[in-house]
């Protein structure tokens, strides 16, 4: 008589979006993921790094006296 006899009671309801709130929250969070803007972030956050290393390497290479606050003010202007 069907498959349903072969399944116990307590399987029979599986919750779905619409009857479980967390589902139906990470259903909407996944529908409303854009995937380009998370992209365009890690992008600025990559160029900034980049930044941050090529000034180090410039800094390094110039050997300035980083102690001397009016050499960084110097440095702070042509950046």
């Amino acid at each position: 008589s069907g498959c349903g006899s072969l399944i116990p009671p307590q399987f029979s309801f599986i919750p779905t979006a619409s009857t479980n709130p967390k589902a139906a929250l990470k259903s909407k969070i996944v529908a409303e993921f854009r995937p380009q803007s998370l992209i365009d972030e890690l992008l600025l956050y990559k160029r900034s790094e980049d930044q941050i290393e090529l000034k180090e390497k410039q800094l390094s290479t110039m050997r300035v006296d980083v102690c001397s606050t009016e050499t960084l003010k110097c440095l702070k202007g042509k950046a």
